[in-house]
C-alpha cells in the first residue's frame, strides 16, 4: 500500500510535467504557424507591388494609357482577394462560443481562467451571428487585413510629404488663391452638400425599410467629409506623361493637395461634434461653433507644427557640417520629417497637414543646405517610398473588397452616394470658378472646369479616412461604399481622362515651364547659360502685389535666417538687431560674399533689378537710361521717345537683344503677335 502511494505521488508532478510541455509544444507550434501565415501574407504583397511594377512597364513600353498603375494594383488585389476568400481551405480549429449574457458591454482585454492558468484574450471586434462561420473559415483573411493605424503612421506619411516636398512652387503660388478657394471652401461645401443629400437619402432608406442599423445627421456629413477627400493621382500621372496645361495640373493639384488636410481635419470636426441633452444627433449651436473651433485649432496647430520642424531642420543642416556626411544628413532629414506626422498626432492635431506642410517648408529651406548628394537622395527616397505605399494601399484597397468581414452592401445608399459625390462635385467647380474669373488675370475656361470636374477621384485618403473606424453599422457602409466610389473613378475615369482632354481640347505636349501664349505686355526671363541652368520664363501675372511682397520678406530675411542663400542680415536688419544678425548667418555666408543660386526658388523680379544695355545706351525698368530715355514698367507700359524708336527699329533688325541682370538674360518679344 505504501509502495502504491509513492508510485502515485510521483506519477502525479511527472503527469503535470508532461502536460506543460506538451501545451508549450502546441503553443511553439501555434507560434511558428502564426509567424508563416505573417510571412505569407506580406510576400503577398510584395508581389501584388513586383507584379503591378512589371506590368507598368510594360504599358509605358507600348504607350497605353487606358490604365493607370493604381487600377492595376487594385485589379491583382481583387484577385488574390479571390483566391485567398474562396481558394484556400479553413485552417482555423475553434471552440464554441462562450456566452457570456449577463454583461452588457464588451470589454477590450478579457483574462481567462483555464485550471489555474490564466489567458489574455484581446478584442478584435463584434460579429454579427450569421457571419461566425465566416470569420472563422481562415486564418489567413485576418492576417491579410491591417490594423488602420498601418496606414495612417506608416503609409500616408511618405505620401503626403512627398506632394508637399515635390511641388512646384512657381504654378501652385500663381494659382494659389484658386487652389484656396477650391480646397477650403469647395470641400465644405462639397462636405454639406453630399451630407445633406445622404441624410435624405438614409430616410428613404427608412421609409422602405432598408435600413437596418442606427444612421444619424452626423453620420452623413462624415461621410460628405471622407467621401470629399480627392486622390487624382491616376489623372495627375496622366497630365504629367502627356504634359497637360500647366495650369490646369497646378490646380488639379493643389487642390488635391490641401484638399487632402481640410478633409480630415473637418471629419475630425464632425466627430467632436457632440450636442448635449437628449437630442445628441440634432443641430446645436453651441457644438457647431464648437466644432469650428476645433477645426481651426486643428488646421492652425498642426500647420504651425509642421511649419516649426521644418525650420527647426533647416537651422541643424544649416550650423552643423553633416554636408560632409550626406549618409548621416539624408537620415537625419528622413527621421525629422517622419517624426512631424507621429508628433502632430501625438499631440491631438493631425499629422496630414503638419506633414503636408513640413514638406514645403523642407522644399523650399532645407533643401537648399543640403549637399548635393543628400539632395538626390532626399528626393529619390520620398519618390520611392510614396510610389510604394500608394500601390500598396490600392493592392490592399481590391485584397479588402473580398477578405474584409465587415462590408454592408445597400444598392439605395450606394446609388445615392455615386450621385451626391457627382453634384457635390459639380456644384463647387462652377460657382467657384465664376467668382474666381471675376478677379483673375487668366480665366479658367469651360474646358478646364469641365475637366476638374471630371478628375474629381477618390483614393488613398478617402480609403483611409473610411477604415480608421468600421466598428459601427454606419461606418461599416459608408466603408463599402466608399470602396466601391474609389474602383469606379480611378478605373472609369481614369482610364477616360486621355479621350476627355482631347474632347476638351485642352492643350497637351506642353512645356512644365511655359507660360500661357504671349501677349504685347509680357515678357520672358531666362536663367543665364550654365551646366546646370534651365531656361524658364516668366509672366507679369506672377508679380502680384500680396506674393511679391511675401517673396520680399522672404527674400529679405527668411532665406538668409534658414539657407545660406540671399542678401547678408546684417545689411537687411535693422541696427539694432544686430546680434540677431550675427547669430543666423553662418560662416559660410562670410567666406563666400557671392551667395549661390537658389534652385528651388522662382526668381521674381522688382521693378528696379531690369537693366538693358545696347551700344552706350543704358535703359532700366524704372525708366532711367544713358543717351536714350525709355519707361519700361512690368506691367507692360511703355512711354516712347524719338531716341527709342530708333533703338527699336536697329533692335527690330538686329534681333533679340539681353538685359542682363545678376546672371539672369531678359528678353522682350521684338514681334507683334499676330
Amino acid at each position: 500500500m505504501q509502495l502504491a502511494l509513492c508510485v502515485l505521488v510521483l506519477w502525479i508532478p511527472w503527469t503535470a510535467a508532461e502536460d506543460s510541455a506538451m501545451e508549450e509544444m502546441v503553443t511553439e507550434k501555434e507560434a511558428e504557424e502564426s509567424h508563416r501565415q505573417d510571412s505569407v501574407s506580406l510576400l503577398t504583397f510584395i508581389l501584388l507591388l513586383t507584379l503591378t511594377i512589371l506590368t507598368i512597364w510594360l504599358f509605358k513600353h507600348r504607350r497605353a494609357r487606358f490604365l493607370h498603375e493604381t487600377g492595376l494594383a487594385m485589379i491583382y488585389g481583387l484577385i488574390v482577394g479571390v483566391i485567398l476568400r474562396y481558394g484556400i481551405s479553413s485552417t482555423s480549429s475553434y471552440d464554441s462560443p462562450i456566452s457570456c449574457s449577463s454583461e452588457q458591454k464588451a470589454f477590450t482585454t478579457l483574462l481567462v481562467n483555464v485550471s489555474g492558468k490564466y489567458f489574455e484574450y484581446t478584442l478584435k471586434g463584434e460579429i454579427s451571428p450569421e457571419k461566425i462561420n465566416n470569420v472563422e473559415q481562415n486564418d489567413m483573411l485576418r492576417k491579410v487585413t491591417f490594423d488602420p493605424e498601418v496606414f495612417f503612421n506608416i503609409l500616408l506619411p511618405p505620401i503626403i510629404f512627398h506632394a508637399g516636398y515635390s511641388l512646384k512652387k512657381r504654378h501652385f503660388f500663381r494659382n494659389i488663391g484658386s487652389i484656396l478657394a477650391y480646397a477650403f471652401f469647395g470641400t465644405a461645401l462639397s462636405c454639406f452638400i453630399i451630407g445633406n443629400l445622404m441624410y435624405g437619402v438614409v430616410k428613404l432608406m427608412a421609409l422602405v425599410g432598408q435600413l437596418n442599423g442606427k444612421f444619424f445627421y452626423t453620420d452623413c456629413l462624415f461621410f460628405g467629409a471622407i467621401i470629399s477627400a480627392t486622390d487624382p493621382v491616376t489623372v495627375l500621372a496622366i497630365f504629367n506623361d502627356l504634359r497637360a496645361d500647366v495650369d490646369l495640373y497646378a490646380l488639379l493639384f493643389g487642390e488635391s493637395v490641401l484638399n487632402d488636410a481640410v478633409a480630415i481635419v473637418l471629419s475630425s470636426s464632425i466627430v467632436a461634434y457632440q450636442p448635449t441633452g437628449e437630442r445628441s444627433h440634432t443641430f446645436d449651436a453651441a457644438a457647431f461653433f464648437k466644432s469650428v473651433g476645433v477645426f481651426v485649432g486643428i488646421f492652425s496647430g498642426s500647420f504651425a507644427m509642421g511649419v516649426c520642424t521644418g525650420v527647426a531642420t533647416a537651422l541643424v543642416t544649416k550650423f552643423t557640417k553633416l554636408h560632409c556626411f550626406p549618409l548621416l544628413e539624408t537620415a537625419l532629414f528622413f527621421l525629422l520629417s517622419w517624426s512631424t506626422f507621429l508628433l502632430a498626432e501625438a499631440c491631438g492635431f493631425t499629422g496630414v497637414v503638419a506633414v503636408l506642410f513640413c514638406g514645403i517648408t523642407q522644399a523650399h529651406y532645407t533643401y537648399n543646405n543640403l549637399s548635393v548628394e543628400s539632395r538626390n537622395r532626399t528626393k529619390q527616397l520620398f519618390e520611392v517610398l510614396h510610389f510604394l505605399a500608394e500601390n500598396f494601399i490600392f493592392s490592399y484597397m481590391g485584397l479588402a473588397l473580398f477578405t474584409f468581414q465587415k462590408h454592408v452592401f445597400n444598392p439605395i445608399f450606394i446609388v445615392g452616394a455615386f450621385v451626391s459625390v457627382f453634384v457635390g462635385r459639380a456644384a463647387h467647380i462652377y460657382p467657384l470658378s465664376f467668382f474666381l474669373n471675376l478677379g483673375r488675370r487668366h480665366k479658367i475656361g469651360w474646358n478646364i472646369q469641365h475637366m476638374l470636374m471630371f478628375s474629381g477621384l477618390r483614393g488613398a485618403m478617402a480609403f483611409a479616412l473610411s477604415i480608421r473606424d468600421t466598428a459601427s453599422y454606419a461606418h461599416q457602409m459608408m466603408f463599402t461604399t466608399t470602396l466601391l466610389i474609389v474602383f469606379f473613378t480611378v478605373w472609369v475615369i481614369g482610364g477616360g481622362t486621355t479621350p476627355m482632354l482631347s474632347w476638351l481640347n485642352i492643350r497637351v505636349g506642353v512645356d512644365p515651364d511655359q507660360d500661357p501664349p504671349q501677349t504685347n505686355d509680357t515678357f520672358q526671363v531666362l536663367h543665364a547659360d550654365g551646366p546646370d541652368s534651365v531656361g524658364i520664363s516668366r509672366t507679369k501675372q506672377e508679380s502680384a502685389w500680396i506674393f511679391r511682397l511675401w517673396y520680399s520678406f522672404d527674400h529679405n530675411y527668411l532665406k538668409p535666417m534658414l539657407t545660406h542663400s540671399g542678401p547678408l542680415l546684417t545689411t537687411t536688419l535693422p541696427s539694432w538687431c544686430g546680434l540677431i544678425a550675427r547669430c543666423f548667418t553662418s560662416p559660410q555666408v562670410y567666406d563666400n560674399p557671392v551667395p549661390p543660386r537658389e534652385d528651388d526658388t522662382d526668381f521674381i523680379l522688382n521693378d528696379a533689378d531690369l537693366t538693358l544695355t545696347y551700344g552706350d545706351t543704358t535703359i532700366t525698368a524704372n525708366g532711367s537710361s544713358g543717351s536714350h530715355t525709355a519707361t519700361t514698367s512690368l506691367d507692360g507700359r511703355r512711354t516712347k521717345s524719338s531716341s527709342e524708336e530708333a533703338l527699336e527699329r536697329e533692335l527690330v533688325g538686329g534681333g533679340d537683344y539681353e538685359i542682363t541682370n545678376r546672371g539672369t538674360r531678359l528678353v522682350f518679344p521684338l514681334e507683334e503677335n499676330p
